[in-house]
């Protein structure tokens, strides 16, 4: 499926992904190829992705909105780090 991070002043990844997980209000969730469509507001946590050309990547946010439909899905975020493999951010 496609995946589209983007904050107000750039896009910070567009490409493939075999799963997303994200930080919903109410806790996490995972979304997969030929999920239903879903409007979702994102809380305080870590946007994590996996495809095979860039295994899995995560990033932190505080807050966002995400749309799923068609095999798409589009994060809004106010403000993201890129997560480091021991757990902080940069």
């Amino acid at each position: 499926m496609k995946l589209e991070i983007i904050t107000p002043e750039k896009i910070i990844f567009t490409g493939k992904a075999d799963i997303v997980t994200l930080p919903g209000i109410s806790g996490k969730f995972s979304i997969l190829d030929n999920h239903a469509p879903l409007i979702a507001s994102l809380g305080k946590g870590v946007i994590s992705f996996k495809n095979k050309e860039d295994g899995i990547r995560d990033y932190s946010i505080e807050s966002g909105l995400c749309e799923v439909r068609n095999n798409e899905v589009y994060v809004c975020v106010e403000h993201i780090n890129s997560v480091t493999p021991d757990g902080s951010a940069k």
